[in-house]
Formats: C-alpha cells, structure tokens, sequence
C-alpha cells in the first residue's frame, strides 16, 4: 500500500485489509509509547531502562545485556531501529507497562486509538505470536503517525549505525542508503509474517508512505518497495491539505497507563560474549493503478472489520505461538512462501548510488503461504449494548480461582461499560459474575473490569473470543 502522507489519498493498494503478522514491524509502536513517555516528560533520553529476566531470555536479534544491567532510553532507541533488539524492546514494554502483558494491552488500545482497527498485540518485540496481527491498511497508518506526532523522535529512524559495547550494529533497512528520500522507518521477518517493509520518502515537497508485506527474500521485498516508490512519488502532491492524525478520546480514557517507574540506581552496563548478529473511515482513493510487480495472495475470507475489532490469523502449522525459543531473527535470509511476486526491476529507479547485487528475477512466487494455514474470525455487527448489572466495587479478596480481566478504566461506570461489552460479545460469559475492582496505580485511582466464577478453560476461551473482537483480555488468580 502506498499513501500520500500530505493529502492522505491512496496512490495504490492490494489487499490492504488482510490480516497479517508485522514481525518486527511491531516495535514501531512499541516506540511509539516511549516516544510518548518522552513528550510528557515521564523519561527522558538518559533515564535508566533496566533489562530484567524475561527480557534478557527473548530470541536474537539481541543486545545479549544480562538481568541487572541498565540501558538509556536514547541507546535502546538507537538499539531498537537499528538491530531490531528483542530484548530492548521487551525491556523497554516492562519500564512503561510494569510488565511485557500490560504493554501489550497498552500497544493494541492505542492501536484502536489512531483507527488502527485491524490490529491486535502481544508483545512488544514481534516475535512470533499467532494472534499478533495488523493490517498494510494500519502499518501506513502507523508510519504516517509516528511522524506526525513525534518529529523530533521519529528523526532516529533514519539512523544509519549504532556504536555500542564494542560493535558496529547497523540497520536493517538497506533501502536507507539507496532511495533519494528514505528517512525510515522499519523492517520486519518471521517465518509466518515473511519479509516485511514499511516506509516513508520525502522528495522535493512530496511525501508518501509504503508497506510491503510477506516478501519472499529481503532482495525481492526491497525491489517491489523501490519500484513502488518510483512508480507512485510523483502522483503525491506537495502542498498540505490533509487534516492532522488525531486519536480516539474514547478509547485513551479506557487505557491504563502506568505511572513512571522508580529510577533504578545506576548499574554498570555488562557486555556479554558476543552474540551471533542476525543478518542484515479510509480516506477517499484514487483507482489502484495495476502493478506487476506485485500480486496479491490467494483470497483469504474477508474479515468484518467493525470498529475496535480486529481480525485474528490463527497459525496452525505452527507450534505453540508462546514458544519463543523457535523465533527466526530478524533480517534473516531463510527464504518462505510469499504472499507477492516480482517481475522484472523498474529500470527508472532514483536510487542515490546504483544498486548492487540485485537479485535475479524471481519466477512467480505462489499466492499462498505453504507453511501457513489462516482463519479469519467472522464478527457478527455491532448492537446497541446497554449497561449491564455488575456488582459493586469490591476488594480482591471477594473473589477467588481464575478470573479474566478484560481492561480497566478511570471510573467505575466505564469499567462497567466495558463488562457490557464483553458480556455481550461472549454467551460463555451469561453465567459468569462481572465486578470491578479499585486499584491503586502510582497517584490515580482505576477500576478493573473482571469476571468470576470461570473454569480455567472457560477463562482461556472467554479470553481468545473477545480477543478476536478486539478486546485485551487475559486471566489471573486470587
């Protein structure tokens, strides 16, 4: 998909509602909400992030820092945009959200937020998680975001090289030092997700914003998005006349955000051995010009995209979505199925040195992913839901066993609403109790929304159905 950033027209898309994985295309949110934290002076660009075990134990592409070592914010920026660091990214989720789950929660409200109806998080780094999804449609998004908001922050996406500890990590997006006017911003791979590639050019007044997912190699990916590029950056317009991206008022109300962590006291960052570095509403549209280079997959059933809802590709073939130890790094060169296919190379790309070691010309890749098999929720329409009667507030303590906490909210009768929602959305959860809980959460005061009264398999199902309709749910234990 290819958008013009200054009028928000659609200069070309296919397929761009499909559920896919963003890989590691993820962490552009994941720095969305530090660039956040940034702007509202919670941290700055020499605050301490501490690296924990969980986030020292994530999958290359790693840092490789041990539990206990500390990080500046503006090193795992850097870290972030250039080698992709998984551990970074976690650590960075855990110093915002308390812990890698409630980030996630935080990542998919703000998702919802900016319109990004099609997406849903469960981590914060992108390794492979089979309800981790989004759409081309919300990557542009997303790019088109981040800028806008954050000018300043978003100006370490072009970040060529990162000195630190001793090596030289440099960044994944080769395009950077080849297509006049790439300032960024993110590459992506998993073996489910393919090669992904999101972008933006600035050229002589004009901006645009691409994606490309499900690339068969890096080679092809950056080939289909120069071509891309060359094809669409003189249809875009240089003056502004697109309204500025804002966020749902709604859907920030009903997000929880923790306080500022305690600042750690300063600890020795520890190098380690060196670790194996992994290799290198829709605005209204213009007619899809027809592109060769690019064919969209086999048909996949077309997702109800209602509002808030996200779609949910539901991986099969794979083994356990959690298991991590089986992620494929990011910038790898194994080859997978692709969801696009390449014809010959533009000859009239504006590259800002020639291109060398251009790949040969693929033959035409299959529409299908052989290794991935796909499910697409149906969500029945949206009704008009009415407040449901819950219990009042009351402590923790009131309930026991496994329970499902489905968001939280900063009053009492949003927490409320919140369980008519869900309730609504799930017959599971006729027979369950719904009550909300006040918390305490650095100087504010929110109220989770909770049902009781579930086995732990009803929980774990309750949990993957409102997930599918948008919902960030997880289970606990009193």
């Amino acid at each position: 998909m290819v958008v013009d950033a200054n009028t928000g027209r659609v200069l070309h898309a296919v397929s761009e509602n499909e559920p896919r994985h963003p890989a590691s295309i993820t962490k552009v949110m994941t720095l969305y909400l530090l660039f956040e934290q940034l702007e509202k002076g919670r941290m700055t660009l020499d605050s301490e992030i501490p690296i924990t075990a969980h986030a020292a134990s994530m999958a290359p592409s790693k840092l490789g820092l041990r539990p206990g070592a500390t990080i500046t914010v503006e090193h795992a920026i850097k870290a972030i945009v250039t080698k992709s660091a998984n551990d970074i990214a976690v650590a960075v989720g855990e110093a915002i959200g308390g812990s890698e789950e409630h980030f996630a929660e935080l990542m998919t409200a703000k998702a919802h937020a900016l319109g990004m109806n099609g997406t849903h998080y469960e981590n914060a780094s992108g390794l492979p998680d089979a309800e981790q999804i989004t759409t081309a449609h919300d990557l542009v998004l997303l790019g088109r975001a981040i800028q806008e908001r954050f000018p300043r922050y978003y100006a370490y996406f072009s970040t060529h090289q990162f000195n630190f500890a001793g090596q030289t990590l440099r960044n994944h997006n080769h395009l950077l030092d080849k297509v006049e006017g790439m300032d960024g911003i993110k590459t992506g791979y998993t073996n489910a997700s393919g090669f992904n590639l999101l972008t933006s050019v600035k050229r002589g007044g004009k901006r645009i914003v691409a994606v490309v997912l499900g690339g068969r190699s890096a080679g092809i990916r950056d080939h289909i998005m120069a071509d891309l590029i060359e094809e669409q950056i003189d249809r875009g317009s240089a003056v502004r006349t697109a309204s500025a991206l804002g966020e749902s008022a709604t859907t920030e109300r009903e997000e929880t955000v923790r306080a500022e962590p305690p600042k750690p006291e300063p600890i020795r960052l520890v190098p380690v051995e060196k670790r194996e570095v992994a290799a290198a509403p829709k605005p209204e549209t213009a007619k899809p010009m027809p592109l060769s280079l690019v064919s969209p997959p086999a048909p996949i059933p077309a997702p109800v995209v209602e509002k808030a809802r996200p779609a949910v590709v539901a991986n099969a073939a794979r083994a356990s979505s959690k298991d991590r130890t089986a992620s494929i790094p990011d910038g790898s060169t194994r080859p997978v199925s692709a969801s696009v296919s390449t014809g010959a190379t533009n000859s009239g790309m504006r590259w800002v040195s020639g291109p060398t070691g251009a790949p040969a010309k693929p033959a035409a890749l299959a529409g299908k992913h052989a290794n991935v098999e796909t499910r697409v929720a149906r969500v029945e329409p949206v009704r008009e839901i009415h407040a449901a009667k819950t219990e009042p507030t009351r402590p923790a303590a009131a309930h026991s066993g496994v329970m499902i906490q489905i968001g939280a909210a900063e009053d009492a009768d949003r927490a409320n609403e919140l369980l008519a929602r869900a309730k609504s959305r799930d017959a599971a959860l006729a027979h369950a109790t719904p009550f909300t809980e006040k918390v305490q959460k650095g100087s504010g005061t929110l109220w989770r929304a909770r049902f009781a009264g579930l086995s732990e398999s009803q929980a774990d199902s309750a949990c993957k159905t409102l997930k599918r309709t948008g919902f960030s749910c997880f289970t606990t234990r009193n």
